[in-house]
């Protein structure tokens, strides 16, 4: 059994019923949620035209007794400082809210699970990156 985080991708992905990301979580002894991911997903569900049932899934799927949200704490914040500082200096920088991501994660000890590649470049955390299902094309 393993004890992994999730980023926003990998929740959407599980969502879209993609079995590699259900294949791992399905294995899972402990399932952390950063609170960042939360932030993340309550602003796509407030655009778009399934609010509530989003909102009412997230809330069903938290519940579970091996998902535990996250916060941002101060070990967190003290690492996240030095996720910073280490991915300018090797020129790889990755969105903020990611470094946050990350950095909880790390203060955790857990695995992450996405689908962003740019994870890779921080060193202070193991990842998993799922390579995204291929998109159905439809005739116009």
């Amino acid at each position: 059994m393993s004890r992994y985080c999730l980023d926003t991708s990998a929740y959407s992905n599980f969502k879209r019923g993609e079995p590699r990301v259900i294949e791992l979580l399905d294995k899972a002894s402990w399932i952390g949620v950063p609170s960042i991911v939360l932030g993340e997903l309550a602003a796509g569900f407030e655009k778009g035209s399934h609010r509530d049932r989003n909102f009412a899934e997230m809330e069903e799927f938290l519940e579970a007794p091996v998902i535990q949200v996250l916060p941002l704490d101060k070990e967190a914040a003290f690492i996240f400082g030095v996720l910073v500082k280490k991915l300018k200096d090797l020129g790889r920088p990755i969105p903020t809210n990611d470094i946050w991501i990350s950095a909880i994660c790390a203060a955790c000890g857990a695995t992450l699970i996405t689908y962003d590649d740019h994870f890779r470049n921080v060193e202070r955390i193991g990842v998993v990156v799922l390579e995204a299902p291929a998109q159905k094309l439809t005739a116009k």
